[in-house]
């Protein structure tokens, strides 16, 4: 389960995607997930699921990989469909004792469990196509604006791109650390919720520790490079605009298009 976390992490391959500017792929995923809660229609989903799968192709990424990302976010998926189901007022389909299911219900959880899985992949998507400088230089360029009112653009890139590179570390520091109990007789696969959650315990101890370790080594490796912020610095290789990236801007101004009017079908 832990090694099925894909978000944050780089697949390194050859594709028009991978090479498309990381301001490309940022104003992309955010558009695309705003799209998402823009139609209310079947039809617009499915317009976006094949609009996805249109770009998991082209990037060269293993579409097992991918969908293999959603297996930590099952039990949020159950909880916020079985919230919608159940919850939601409107006609009543069925009743299974106190829980009434109604029509309304059913479509709020349809359309909340393909927004999830679509807003998952599409993010996972970002991150295995985009290194962490990459990410770090577009988020730079893209939020510059916003250092005229004095907000520190660099030092929130970096922290971004910080916490993004720690998570596959501590996926792996997890792991092993599972690894090392369960060779010690720990037992994380029977039980109760509760009792499997007590299980838990002796892995984000050391696990914590490792993380505030790893924390501190980054800081003193930092401060022996004498890194003072990003007032004056320069880039090894500065972001320019190519003309795949105009093909890309135009391609998503049309699936936003689309999206607006499967709205009002």
């Amino acid at each position: 389960m832990i090694r099925d976390i894909t978000i944050g992490q780089y697949y390194p391959t050859d594709s028009v995607i991978h090479r498309l500017d990381p301001r490309v792929k940022l104003a992309s995923t955010m558009l695309f997930l705003i799209s998402l809660f823009l139609t209310e229609s079947i039809v617009g989903y499915v317009f976006a699921g094949a609009a996805l799968l249109a770009v998991i192709r082209i990037s060269r990424i293993p579409f097992k990989y991918i969908v293999r990302g959603l297996k930590a976010v099952v039990i949020l998926l159950f909880i916020s469909v079985s919230f919608n189901l159940f919850l939601t007022p409107g006609e009543e389909i069925f009743r299974l004792g106190f829980l009434k299911v109604t029509r309304e219900g059913l479509r709020t959880a349809l359309y909340m469990a393909v927004r999830l899985i679509y807003l998952i992949i599409g993010s996972s998507l970002m991150t295995l196509t985009t290194t962490p400088n990459q990410l770090t230089d577009g988020l730079e360029k893209s939020l510059g604006f916003l250092n005229k009112v004095h907000v520190p653009v660099h030092e929130i890139a970096m922290m971004m791109s910080i916490a993004l590179r720690f998570i596959p570390i501590l996926i792996e520091e997890t792991d092993k650390i599972m690894k090392a109990q369960m060779a010690r007789g720990a037992d994380f696969d029977t039980g109760n919720l509760m009792q499997r959650a007590r299980a838990m315990v002796p892995i984000l101890v050391p696990l914590f520790i490792s993380a505030f370790r790893r924390a501190a080594d980054l800081a003193q490796a930092m401060e022996a490079r004498c890194y003072h912020g990003g007032a004056g610095r320069t880039k090894l290789k500065p972001l320019r605009y190519e003309r795949r990236d105009y093909i890309a801007y135009l391609l998503v101004a049309l699936y936003l298009v689309v999206m607006v009017v499967t709205r009002w079908l």
